[in-house]
């Protein structure tokens, strides 16, 4: 049998594994859709401190145009801008950020 081996020529047979509330996670996966990283490289170019580049693909569009129906449904249900979130205001400002970088391609 092969080994399979990184980009770099190197051979991943560690597993790291750590717990995360529900709330984390959601955020957690939302951040790697949004990015269109799989989950591992996303959480290994987070832990390095290094850039995330979200390049726009299918994948990517897709995921950006969810959360944006998502928010939409979460703002029409607010009466007013007392009721928000942390979490919703967080994600709007993810998805914010990730349209914004899309544009400057």
């Amino acid at each position: 049998m092969l080994k399979a081996l990184d980009k770099k020529g190197r051979w991943r047979n560690i597993t790291v594994a750590f717990r995360v509330s529900q709330e984390e996670n959601e955020d957690l996966n939302n951040r790697v859709k949004l990015s269109g990283l799989t989950k591992q490289d996303y959480i290994m170019k987070r832990l390095s401190e290094r850039d995330i580049v979200v390049q726009g693909n299918t994948r990517v569009f897709k995921a950006l145009r969810n959360k944006m129906t998502e928010i939409l449904e979460e703002l029409k249900r607010i009466e007013n801008g007392t009721n928000i979130s942390e979490e919703l205001l967080e994600t709007i400002k993810i998805v914010a950020k990730t349209y914004n970088g899309l544009e400057e391609k």
